[in-house]
């Protein structure tokens, strides 16, 4: 019996050659596509709603219940670093679909390990798979989106990466009310779970099904690609990903995403506690509820940073902007510092003006990759500079926690708890803004023949 030529394989569906857009097409279309994917993965930053309960119902340490997180943003890293060029040559739907996979199968195998008491289910499922697909999913539209809107490729990532930081601003009130609802019990919070899988795998099929390429040649109508304009970085030269990381371009900018990295999320971690330790001694002590409340102003400062920084950066370039991250970052720091503790106002707009420079890196830095490298395989050129968030991702709490154990330990109380870190962190800042100058166009021997592509 014939088969008909019209059946698609899975394979075939999920290839670059099927979700190439007719003239039609409408590139407004792509955003939502990697909004989709992005708010859900970003319920990364919603793990703390799961801490308690899980301690509390497996009798689990701190540690123990942090530990599905921490391996999960490990993951993020490597899977983004060795998975970056599987995600080029395979395309952004192929992309979209495997992380689809991996995050909800992760909260599938978190529900049985809960629901059956082997936590180790949890750390494999949450962290280890569940990990993989937050790394393919962070930069699966990455490319495609600098693709469609080369003459605004700041703004367009930056939509789709304030999802990211956004994701948790959903995830959190939605996960905390599911708790109440089935309970914290092992049986509810392993409901919890499989809930967060099929939803998720649901919302993130919308992007599968909604991305699309442009055709080889596509351009904005009306737009012209710009010359090399050596003064903002950008150029129409392609540069493969194995000779990007021989370049001091990329190592420079490994450093500049690292410490930008590393000063936000070293207050993004200890956020609560440091307000609350800051103005102890005061007439005006935070309560515990405001304390929540300024971390969700920092959540809401992240992810509007992200879309408005990354924009702003079309405008004045991308080594501009990261002078302003870097060292108006060092300059709010250095505020906390000295005078942090005389204004709750004044703490609280240098806390988020930082955190909104933190989010504005995430979003800023594939435009900036897009400038030096262009758009050949900028896509996995990001995965592996993603490592800096890996190791920033360690170094920011360590740094903060490590010198607040100890100046307690010694007797200190107050600001004092914070006042070596903030120092630590501001000179981390001028080193990065230091890095931001040294880079430069790349040399024209690092460049793809045209032939080669």
């Amino acid at each position: 019996m014939a088969v008909s030529t019209r059946f698609v394989s899975p394979a075939g569906f999920l290839s670059r050659s099927r979700i190439i857009a007719p003239p039609s097409w409408s590139r407004w279309l792509v955003p939502p596509a990697a909004l989709s994917v992005h708010l859900a993965i970003g319920q990364a930053y919603a793990w703390s709603v799961f801490k308690p309960p899980l301690e509390s119902s497996l009798q689990l340490s701190g540690t123990q219940s942090a530990l599905p997180f921490q391996l999960g943003i490990v993951m993020l890293g490597l899977s983004a670093a060795f998975g970056g060029t599987l995600v080029e040559r395979n395309g952004p739907r192929w992309a979209m679909f495997v992380s689809m996979s991996c995050f909800s199968s992760g909260f599938l195998l978190s529900a049985l390990g809960v629901a059956t008491g082997q936590y180790w289910l949890v750390v494999l499922g949450y962290g280890f798979v569940g990990g993989i697909g937050l790394g393919i999913g962070y930069i699966s539209p990455v490319s495609t989106l600098i693709k469609w809107f080369p003459d605004r490729p700041g703004m367009a990532t930056g939509i789709a990466i304030m999802g990211f930081g956004g994701g948790a601003l959903i995830a959190s009130p939605w996960s905390a009310q599911m708790l109440d609802s089935f309970g914290a019990t092992p049986s509810g919070i392993a409901t919890t779970f499989l809930v967060h899988g099929v939803v998720y795998a649901v919302f993130m099929t919308m992007g599968v099904l909604l991305v699309r390429v442009p055709p080889d040649g596509w351009r904005p109508p009306g737009w012209k690609p710009p010359v090399i304009a050596t003064r903002r970085l950008i150029t129409t030269a392609d540069v493969s990903a194995r000779n990007a990381i021989r370049t001091p371009q990329f190592w420079c900018l490994w450093i500049v995403l690292c410490f930008n990295v590393t000063a936000g999320i070293g207050i993004l971690e200890k956020a609560a506690p440091m307000i609350t330790d800051f103005f102890s001694g005061t007439a005006t002590p935070v309560a515990v509820g405001a304390a929540a409340g300024f971390v969700a102003l920092l959540s809401l400062a992240n992810m509007t940073g992200r879309f408005v920084w990354s924009s702003t950066s079309d405008l004045i370039g991308r080594k501009n902007m990261y002078r302003v991250y870097l060292g108006v970052g060092a300059l709010l720091y250095l505020t906390i510092a000295i005078a942090g503790d005389n204004s709750k106002p004044l703490f609280i707009v240098c806390a988020l003006g930082i955190l909104s420079f933190y989010g504005g890196g995430f979003a800023t830095v594939p435009a900036y990759l897009k400038d030096l490298f262009g758009t050949y395989q900028v896509g996995a050129i990001h995965g592996r500079l993603l490592t800096a968030w890996s190791t920033a991702g360690v170094l920011g709490p360590l740094i903060i926690n490590a010198i607040a154990d100890g100046q307690k330990a010694a007797g200190r109380s107050g600001p004092e708890l914070y006042t070596t870190s903030l120092y630590i962190m501001i000179g981390l800042l001028v080193l990065g803004f230091l890095a931001n100058e040294l880079i430069r166009p790349v040399h024209d021997r690092f460049h793809e023949k045209v032939e080669a592509k």
